[in-house]
């Protein structure tokens, strides 16, 4: 295509694209735009190689060398993008990125840009879906194994945590993009252990014989039917964590096995100055394992003059919307959610559908027509106005961009609703309203330099 358009000299002629989405995703109300990183990172290092030029030389042999020679050159320093900032409240049909540019540049960049937003707008409004789903719980991000190949878990990971979650299991994504760092032993681990001989180097800690100790309250409370095994294998893990013992404890029975294991080990730590953190459940019926295991810890905790409200439950078996709507309905005493968000979105969502439209070609607008109304355009280059009222966001309005400083000053508004257009209008008064649509490149460029920590972005937001 941008070989056509360069035969017929169009190639730099004037154009305006829009990327937009169509319909909120998992049938909800509103997204949260994401993928600025990457979308920057990309239009400003934008070129073609000498290498991508031999490649691309076998599948269209017959272009001419002076195309070549254009391809080469080509960048995004005549490209300016305006759209919604990183981490915006959006919604359907809303303009999310404006392009001016270029015509043959634009369309090169359309499935680049696409991918960048599309997974990424998609987990991020998952993620806060489901953290508003949990009350106040915390959220782990636990899909790297089960993701969309690497990029996938990447993308997932931060864009997870900057929707609302508090950490993932991924390490790599915390060392490349900041984000927090948590998990605990796995199931492969505690089956390991099956003989005394195999913590021979993990039990003493100080002066103290972990395991001799916890089978010492192992007596006294006359748990003498828990998993040794699974008990090797907690002690090894305290011998490496003492100050952050956390364990599963599913891998044989989570009542009659795990969580005593967990408590003998925890007793002997908080004798010796240390706090145990908490328990992971993986399986089972969670709301009722949850608040079974915390009776289990503070019941004993408080037998032996320890206080182990700090305890905290972590679940991880399966969790998405409807099972923690359930699990609110069973009254859980879960602390934090490890949620697979890949596997959570690609069975409930597998694209956000964004689309990336012409809307103006020689400062002419263009509007696509199509068989299903819901495809039909908006014509001309459009900008977003938020208006509020009682200190909250009542309403988005789309405009013509050329519209919108004079439409942000207005006093009055006067609209109809979508279900009402032959009814009366109705009149506000916005207590302010606000141009979300705002310059984020400029001549390839990103407007902003400064560089602000994924933490940061996510309390800003």
């Amino acid at each position: 295509m941008s070989y056509a358009e360069w035969k017929g000299k169009r190639q730099d002629d004037a154009a305006v694209f829009e990327l937009f989405f169509r319909k909120s995703p998992f049938d909800g109300k509103y997204a949260i735009f994401a993928g600025h990183d990457e979308v920057y990172e990309f239009l400003e290092n934008y070129k073609f190689t000498d290498e991508h030029i031999t490649y691309l030389k076998t599948l269209i042999p017959q272009a001419e060398d002076a195309f070549w020679d254009w391809l080469r050159k080509l960048d995004c320093s005549g490209l300016r993008v305006e759209g919604a900032q990183d981490g915006e409240l959006v919604f359907p049909e809303e303009p999310l990125l404006r392009l001016h540019g270029p015509l043959a540049l634009l369309q090169l960049i359309e499935s680049p840009l696409l991918n960048f937003t599309n997974f990424s707008t998609l987990v991020r409004t998952n993620a806060s879906r489901l953290k508003l789903l949990a009350k106040g719980a915390g959220c782990v991000e636990f899909g790297l194994r089960r993701a969309q190949g690497p990029n996938g878990a990447m993308t997932a990971s931060k864009y997870s945590f900057l929707g609302g979650f508090d950490g993932s299991s991924n390490v790599y994504a915390g060392f490349l993009a900041g984000t927090p760092v948590a998990g605990t032993c796995a199931h492969s681990f505690i089956m390991s252990y099956e003989t005394e001989e195999d913590i021979q180097h993990s039990r003493i800690l100080g002066e103290t014989d972990l395991f001799v100790e916890s089978m010492k309250y192992r007596e006294k409370l006359g748990w003498t039917n828990t998993n040794l095994g699974e008990l090797y294998a907690f002690v090894a893990f305290a011998h490496s964590y003492p100050g952050g013992f956390s364990s599963l404890v599913d891998s044989y029975s989570t009542l009659d096995s795990g969580v005593k294991n967990f408590v003998l080990v925890s007793l002997v730590l908080k004798d010796l100055g240390y706090d145990a953190r908490g328990i992971r459940l993986d399986s089972g019926d969670l709301a009722h394992l949850s608040r079974e295991c915390k009776k289990t810890i503070r019941e004993t905790g408080a037998q032996f003059g320890h206080d182990f409200s700090h305890i905290t439950v972590v679940a991880s078996n399966d969790i998405n919307e409807k099972s923690l709507r359930q699990l609110n309905a069973d009254k859980h005493e879960i602390d934090t959610f490890g949620i697979g968000t890949n596997l959570v979105t690609c069975q409930a969502q597998p694209a956000l559908g964004m689309v990336y439209k012409v809307v103006e070609f020689h400062g002419t607008a263009r509007m696509k027509f199509s068989e299903e109304v819901g495809k039909v355009t908006l014509p001309g280059g459009k900008s977003v106005v938020r208006v509020f009222d009682g200190g909250k966001p009542a309403f988005d309005l789309i405009c013509l961009a050329k519209e919108a400083q004079e439409l942000v000053s207005k006093e009055e508004l006067t609209y109809y609703t979508k279900k009402a257009l032959e009814c009366d209008p109705s009149t506000i008064k916005p207590e302010k309203m606000e141009l979300k649509t705002q310059v984020l490149l400029e001549g390839g460029k990103r407007t902003a330099k400064e560089s602000i920590s994924v933490q940061a972005r996510r309390e800003a937001c």
